[in-house]
């Protein structure tokens, strides 16, 4: 009998532990240790930022699910990690705390067979001076409960405007390192529609600020992509879109402190800089979530375990970018010290970023972190499983399944506006997602047949059909595991 322990329940946890238990027979037990209650589909916080879902539309208890798929779930955070025991437990654990009920506060020792860290990341809103959902008039839509109050904040506004107040609404990154600038975009361009819709569009100025050099960078060093039938930079169609759209945008911004109402900023030239508005939605840093590990002597050896993140089968050598590879990538997500431990998802620490480095004449750094949030979360979940899965039939360890970031692709349906006749979405398909320079030495390390984009209704229809999908897929309904990651 083996003991699964997954640390989180996010995409590349819920994945994990689905998977798990559909392949493997009942006498192995898999453990969901998770603070949170509810499974949320992160991809349509958008729309409930927005006013057009419901939280409660992107959603579900996880604790009737688990129990009726015979998964052990336990609404607790984990402390520090044991991956030898200690001198009284002989079995490596996770030293773990619960967050509810009777036992609220109570510390318990989860011992395992095969771990898989599915933590994510850590919303670090405090890494920016002033950077707090709701309040200085900023937002957040990376929970649903930020997406709702920021619905509120935004719903007041448009409520003003409409007798006849002009505004300044602010979206993209809120720290000089921040990733996710995928999601910023989707929630600017709903929030322009939405503006549209109310008819106050002509009472707001709508800007785009972000750590990217250029615009459709989206911290995958920009992409070269087939469009219409031509090719085209990925800076070319959203400055395209943009200006489409009447947004400007202020690049190379590391926002370093918010104020009620003003976002302070050093660009890339070294100058300190600000932007007023009356309404900001900033993504911010994330981190990992500072867990301590130690040995069967109780001695710390946080450094074997984490590098910020989670450590990985990744080539962590520091070497300037010009010798960045695919290759540096990791494929199993396996703890090199402590095989039986997996990292998928956003939990894996990076071996380097995807764009290039870019500091400001001041020596700050101000660019994008690597993204490995939706498909590629999904992806490295399911593989790490499946490599647990057939190590426990075959009774010695298998890392048959395999999957670099170098030498796989993502799909991505961005909303740019919520509505099943006047709706829109850019979809955006990428091979592979870390740039192979040596093999697509021409197209800025990307094979053009997979990597296009297309804009219009369609994506729209698309993305709220995966919306759905996904929440079937989630909630294990009948052939769930047909729905690709």
């Amino acid at each position: 009998m083996s003991k699964i322990v997954i640390l989180g329940a996010g995409i590349s946890g819920h994945v994990a532990a689905s998977h798990l238990r559909r392949k493997l027979s009942k006498e192995h037990k898999v453990i969901v240790v998770s603070p949170n209650s509810n499974y949320q589909w992160i991809p349509s916080n958008i729309w409930v930022g927005i006013g057009r879902m419901k939280s409660k539309e992107i959603l579900f208890p996880l604790a009737p699910l688990y129990r009726k798929k015979n998964i052990t779930f336990l609404q607790a955070k984990a402390v520090s990690f044991h991956p030898e025991g200690d001198p009284k437990e002989s079995k490596p654990y996770v030293l773990s705390e619960y967050v509810v009920g009777e036992k609220k506060g109570t510390q318990e020792k989860v011992t395992y067979d095969y771990l898989i860290n599915a933590t994510g990341p850590k919303l670090n809103f405090e890494a920016t001076d002033g950077l707090i959902p709701g309040l200085n008039k900023t937002y957040s839509v990376c929970t649903y409960g930020h997406a709702d109050h920021a619905w509120h904040g935004l719903n007041e506004l448009i409520q003003e405007m409409k007798k006849g107040k002009k505004a300044k609404i602010l979206i993209g990154t809120g720290h000089a390192k921040a990733t996710c600038q995928g999601a910023a975009f989707e929630y600017i361009l709903n929030v322009e529609q939405e503006l549209r819709k109310h008819k106050v569009r002509d009472m707001a100025e709508v800007t785009w600020i972000s750590n990217e050099y250029q615009l459709g960078d989206f911290g995958m060093d920009g992409m070269l992509l087939s469009y219409n039938g031509m090719t085209m930079k990925s800076s070319e169609m959203v400055e395209m879109i943009f200006e489409d759209r009447d947004i400007k945008w202020i690049l190379g911004a590391g926002v370093d402190k918010i104020e009620d109402g003003l976002a302070h900023y050093e660009n890339l030239d070294g100058e300190h800089r600000t932007e007023s508005y009356d309404f900001a939605m900033l993504i911010p840093a994330f981190s990992g979530h500072g867990f301590k590990a130690f040995d069967k002597d109780n001695q710390d050896i946080t450094n074997k375990l984490f590098k910020g993140f989670m450590i990985v089968d990744a080539d962590y050598t520091s070497k300037p970018y010009e010798e960045w590879s695919v290759q540096d990538w990791p494929e199993t997500y396996q703890n090199p010290s402590y095989k039986n431990i997996f990292a998928p998802g956003i939990a894996f620490a990076p071996p380097h970023a995807i764009s290039k480095p870019r500091k400001s004449k001041n020596g700050t750094d101000i660019s994008p972190a690597p993204p490995r949030t939706g498909m590629p979360s999904g992806i490295t979940a399911k593989l790490v499983a499946d490599n647990i899965i057939d190590s426990i039939k075959k009774g010695k360890e298998s890392l048959e399944h395999k999957g670099s970031l170098g030498n796989m692709g993502a799909a991505c349906i961005a909303s740019a506006g919520y509505g099943l006749t006047q709706g829109s979405g850019v979809s955006i398909t990428t091979y592979p997602i870390v740039p192979d320079y040596h093999k697509y030495p021409k197209s800025q390390g990307r094979q053009l047949g997979k990597t296009f984009g297309e804009i219009g209704l369609a994506g729209h229809w698309l993305k709220l059909a995966l919306h759905y999908a996904f929440i079937y897929k989630a909630k294990m309904k009948p052939f769930w595991w047909l729905i690709p990651e």
